[in-house]
């Protein structure tokens, strides 16, 4: 058994270690030092920047949530725009949804990309040769910014917290742009921590979108290796109410999107994530607490 170890250092006062059975790559791309490895509990695990990205154990929960949640919330998305989720998992999830036509991601670190094709091939699956798929190497920020107004449905955020590469991914600007170039009943989604650690996350991200969308919410998924309770997934829209519809309704546009099979998403999950407790709820705009 190995005697290695390896700190995540995303909080100050609160580690958590995972041990390294095996160190498959570690390296420092143009953007952030990026480590591959095996551990006997999580299997293979991504980590950027000394952060736990994804764990070939339990990257269902999160892959599940952050993409069959906000595409059948919309109901009828064709046109889908991921920014980074490098690892694959997130398009490999859009493009089980049969009713997808197109699936634009957006990784600007393309190391990321070609370790996770090499060492996390699982996560991906056969999504990256989908006719669907337009797998980009570049700035997402940029992308969106001269992208054609109303020309997505769905935009999933799969990034770092709002710390190096992925600060600029929390801004008023991308959110304006965002809010732009999606049709009229577009929504969006991305991370917004673990709000018992992270609360300034979903509170300044939320504050930000209400600025250019109609709703703003969030919901919930328990993520073993995101450690400190539940991890938030922040979801704004245009159109209709995220988290409004009811567990029929949700089932049945699983059922024409064909998805089914998952190992953490039902609809009744999907419409369960969206019930808050306070210490969560009472950083969206407009909460009022219980009386």
């Amino acid at each position: 058994m190995s005697d290695v170890w390896i700190s995540e250092t995303l909080y100050g006062g609160w580690r958590q270690q995972l041990r390294v059975n095996r160190m498959l790559a570690q390296t420092k791309s143009a953007f952030q030092d990026i480590a591959v490895f095996e551990n006997e509990d999580y299997g293979r695990v991504l980590m950027l920047d000394g952060v736990v990205q994804i764990t070939e154990r339990d990257e269902f929960v999160y892959q599940e949530m952050l993409t069959h949640v906000p595409l059948l919330a919309h109901g009828a998305a064709r046109n889908v725009l991921i920014i980074g989720a490098g690892d694959g998992g997130v398009l490999r999830r859009v493009l089980q949804h049969r009713t997808v036509e197109r699936a634009v991601m957006v990784e600007i670190d393309g190391e990321v990309i070609s370790l996770s094709k090499k060492f996390l091939p699982d996560i991906a699956g056969d999504a990256w040769n989908d006719p669907r798929a337009d797998v980009i190497v570049g700035d997402g920020i940029e992308y969106v910014a001269n992208a054609p107004d109303g020309s997505f449905d769905a935009i999933i955020v799969d990034s770092t917290d709002p710390i190096g590469v992925g600060e600029v991914l929390f801004t008023d600007s991308f959110y304006r742009h965002c809010a732009r170039i999606l049709t009229e009943n577009g929504l969006i989604v991305n991370q917004c921590g673990v709000p018992f650690m992270q609360a300034d996350e979903l509170r300044d991200t939320s504050a930000r979108r209400a600025q250019f969308f109609r709703h703003v919410s969030a919901y919930v998924a328990a993520v073993p290796t995101y450690v400190g309770g539940f991890m938030t997934l922040g979801i704004a829209a245009k159109g209709e109410a995220p988290g409004g519809q009811d567990v029929a309704t949700i089932r049945e546009r699983a059922r024409k999107a064909g998805i089914a099979g998952c190992q953490y998403w039902t609809p009744e999950m999907h419409v369960a994530s969206f019930v808050l407790p306070p210490y969560i709820a009472r950083n969206l705009p407009g909460y009022t607490p219980e009386a």
